[in-house]
């Protein structure tokens, strides 16, 4: 455990740290941040004492730093720098040892099993190993900063100072690194605290942030609480966003370009909407910022192209997957770019309709199979197995909405295709209530992103109205469609 108070310190009595508290707990990892100049690696020197403190305390497991001498200080805290000058050539094994040097009584003389043990250990901790009789000035620049991360591991300290120990590391790299600095402090007790400038690794890796500035604390606590985009912006003068990591619990940044009265968008037109007899496209000059529950490039993301495609009522794929992605293939579209859902419906029953508004407008375009409805309040009474319906709808805003609107886009455009439903007094067959959709409807919202942002898509706002009057219109069209063809 450390803990730091009111600590100030710099070079040649200047205070380039000022005032600075915190408490890591044994186990625990606390990442430094802040831009360049902002104080980190000033700030780790005089933890470490490479750099005098000018006011304030270092304990050490509740004793003062200042009662340690040199050698079990060492033994106590190991340093990695950012910054490695060799004098001389060593091998990889001989640099890993230099880790062991506060354990020895002589220059190496009392060299023993368990410094042995430490030296192996580190090196495969690292992925070192294969480099072990090595020289280090023939290793790459990542490959050297692995090998300084083992020595300082080698050290066996209970608390390790890291700046940037994941410079020159390509991604699988600082995955390792930091894998192993987070297992050594859950599983061994290991107290941590590092330098870094990249705030997604910080962000997941460690337990607490320290957010610098001008050598002040801006910030400290959990990630979720210090990485906050109005924050991070006015310390770092750039434009940022926050997301959720899409595994854990962590908040990511993403740096977002200046804006531009240049930057190119879309402008959605009918005639970018093509029908053939096997699906219905809608290919973009730009990518159009998309939400959908496609079977192909779901969720959250930027395309260009969308596909509905029409199958056959009885289409049963085991691997539906890798059966869109062999049909796009074989249509020559892009894998990357191209979102698509699949419908039981012919596409010459498609209802296709465009929406004026001042913000710009919509397109929606539906196709509704409703042979199978479901009331969905009543589905828990069956047990079906997967079939195709479906009611596919899209709505295609000339506008920009903001993350909220397009969820609330979905509810909304939703809701209208429940009404339509009811309006045509679709029922489910089985119960012989009013349907609600169909076992597998697929929806999707896509925006150019041009012009004022619209914070809302709810019913009463203005993007709202025209796509619960788009879909409940189309929506009834495509049914009337439906209905039409089977009575003939």
């Amino acid at each position: 455990m450390i803990v730091v108070e009111r600590l100030s310190g710099g070079y040649e009595g200047v205070p380039i740290v000022k005032d600075v508290s915190f408490t890591v707990e044994k186990g625990k990892i606390l990442g430094i941040l802040g831009p360049n100049g902002s104080g980190k690696s000033t700030l780790l020197k005089v933890i470490s004492g490479i750099l005098p403190a000018t006011t304030g305390t270092i304990l050490l497991d509740g004793k003062d730093m200042k009662a340690y001498n040199a050698r079990t200080l060492a033994k106590k805290m190991a340093v990695l720098p950012q910054l490695h000058a060799n004098a001389f050539s060593n091998t990889v094994r001989e640099a890993v040892s230099l880790g062991r040097y506060p354990h020895q009584t002589g220059f190496f003389s009392s060299w023993s099993e368990l410094d042995e043990r430490a030296v192996q250990y580190a090196m495969a901790q690292t992925g070192v190993t294969r480099y072990e009789h090595t020289p280090m000035e023939i290793l790459s620049g990542g490959e050297q900063q692995r090998v300084f991360v083992a020595q300082a591991l080698a050290q066996t300290a209970e608390i390790l100072l890291l700046d940037e120990p994941t410079n020159h590391l390509d991604i699988a790299h600082q995955r390792q690194i930091l894998d192993m600095v987070r297992k050594e402090a859950l599983e061994c007790g290991l107290t941590v605290i590092m330098v870094l400038h990249d705030m997604n690794l910080a962000s997941l890796y460690c337990d607490e942030l320290l957010l610098m500035e001008n050598g002040c604390m801006r910030a400290i606590g959990p990630p979720h609480e210090v990485l906050i985009a109005s924050q991070i912006e006015e310390v770092y003068q750039a434009r940022v966003a926050t997301y959720a990591h899409p595994e854990i619990p962590k908040p990511q940044i993403t740096m977002m370009p200046a804006a531009s009265k240049h930057q190119q968008r879309a402008v959605i037109v009918k005639e970018d909407f093509k029908i053939t007899t096997d699906y219905i496209q809608l290919k973009s000059n730009i990518p159009l910022k998309t939400v959908s529950s496609a079977v192909h490039n779901p969720g959250i993301g930027w395309y260009d192209c969308l596909v509905n495609r029409s199958v056959a009522g009885d289409y049963i794929i085991k691997d539906v997957k890798c059966e869109v992605a062999e049909f796009l293939q074989r249509e020559h579209f892009s894998l990357t770019s191209t979102v698509v859902m699949l419908t039981a419906v012919s596409t010459e029953l498609v209802a296709l309709n465009e929406y004026k508004a001042p913000f710009g407008g919509i397109f929606v375009v539906v196709t509704a199979g409703v042979g199978k409805a479901v009331d969905v309040s009543r589905t828990h009474e069956r047990q079906d197995e997967p079939y195709i319906g479906t009611i596919n709808t899209w709505v295609v805003i000339n506008g920009c909405l903001s993350e909220e609107a397009f969820f609330q886009a979905m509810m909304t455009a939703n809701e209208a295709k429940t009404k339509a439903l009811q309006s045509e007094n679709i029922r489910d067959e089985r119960t012989n209530t009013i349907a609600t959709g169909t076992a597998t409807d697929s929806l999707l919202i896509a925006a150019t992103q041009k012009g004022a942002e619209m914070l809302y898509g709810g019913p009463i706002t203005d993007v709202g109205k025209i796509i619960g009057k788009g879909v409940f219109e189309t929506t009834v069209q495509a049914i009337q469609n439906y209905k039409m063809k089977h009575r003939s």
